[in-house]
């Protein structure tokens, strides 16, 4: 692939362009492509004119990723205005996939429409999907309807619920495709019970996790005890940051990289981390973990891409 051989495009084409600014955690290399699609036509003509053999990344706004520090060959999609849009019809909410939850909670609440569980969660739709976010007891497994998305071919499809497997933390999308549109079922409730439910949800968060610092939200999964939907994770005694603590990893730091110490499952760059740093030290942890407790964490911040040529990284 070179960048003068791709598909001509109405959205934009950046090449090697620098992923580090678009991620919340401020690491990572370069993608040898940016594609910012126009709209969802211009996102399937580019697929169905690509090469099969060119991989494709589709990146939100950042929340939950480390790029390694080789940064990402292929093609880099991240989805713009032309897919933030957010509509209503009764109880049912039409959000795009670069729409930030938190948009979408509170243009809900306004509407009588509970997605409250939405509103604490880093990210866009398309993420939130994707990863089967969830809260407080609510999950997108419960709200769900379908999705629109555009296949590696370029095919544009519609996906319900129960084709994509939602459990915890993870779903089952077609290899490459690109979600475009989530449709959401909602519930109803008083605006200002969900107003005033979100604001204390806010206050909760704000009093517990490193909101201000550079993060990707939790590091790892919790260990056990969740349903398939996912469901029971708020709820179960076993947490990611207990068995991290009973490991004596709170605190622990390398490079510019630090497991924070106000939530300990928050791995945050301290100001000069680099991806390795980050990726080692979850890795660091990760081995303390199962040393201390016999309990294997799972990432569950996704880490993309190649390491720089002179950092290796244990997966």
């Amino acid at each position: 692939m070179t960048f003068d051989s791709l598909p001509p495009v109405r959205g934009t084409l950046t090449e090697n362009r620098d992923l580090s600014s678009l991620t919340w955690m401020r690491v990572g290399g370069p993608a040898d492509v940016l594609f910012q699609p126009a709209d969802e036509d211009d996102l399937a003509a580019f697929l169905a004119a690509l090469p099969a053999d060119v991989p494709v990344f589709a990146m939100g706004v950042g929340s939950n990723l480390i790029v390694r520090d080789g940064g990402v060959r292929g093609v880099v999609i991240r989805l713009g205005r032309g897919f933030n849009g957010i509509a209503f019809d009764g109880d049912v909410v039409r959000a795009g996939a670069a729409a930030l939850d938190a948009h979408v909670a509170r243009k809900a609440a306004a509407e009588g429409l509970n997605l409250t569980f939405l509103r604490t969660i880093p990210g866009s739709i398309g993420g939130a999907v994707r990863m089967n976010a969830g809260c407080y007891g609510d999950y997108m497994a419960d709200v769900l309807v379908e999705v629109r998305a555009v296949l590696r071919s370029g095919e544009v499809v519609t996906l319900k619920a129960a084709d994509l497997d939602l459990a915890y933390r993870s779903s089952t999308l077609p290899e490459g495709a690109v979600i475009t549109q989530a449709v959401l079922k909602a519930p109803r409730e008083e605006p200002q019970i969900l107003e005033d439910r979100m604001a204390a949800q806010l206050a909760k968060r704000d009093e517990t996790q490193p909101t201000k610092d550079r993060t990707a939200g939790s590091t790892f999964r919790n260990p056990a005890g969740f349903s398939s939907t996912g469901r029971a994770d708020d709820v179960m005694d076993l947490k990611a940051w207990k068995v991290i603590d009973d490991a004596g990893m709170r605190g622990a730091t390398r490079g510019g990289a630090v497991m924070n110490t106000l939530h300990s499952n928050f791995l945050t760059n301290a100001g000069d981390a680099t991806a390795a740093d980050l990726e080692g030290l979850g890795e660091e942890v990760r081995k303390k973990v199962y040393d201390t407790s016999g309990i294997t964490l799972q990432w569950e911040i996704m880490r993309v891409g190649e390491p720089a040529p002179h950092n290796t990284t244990t997966e």
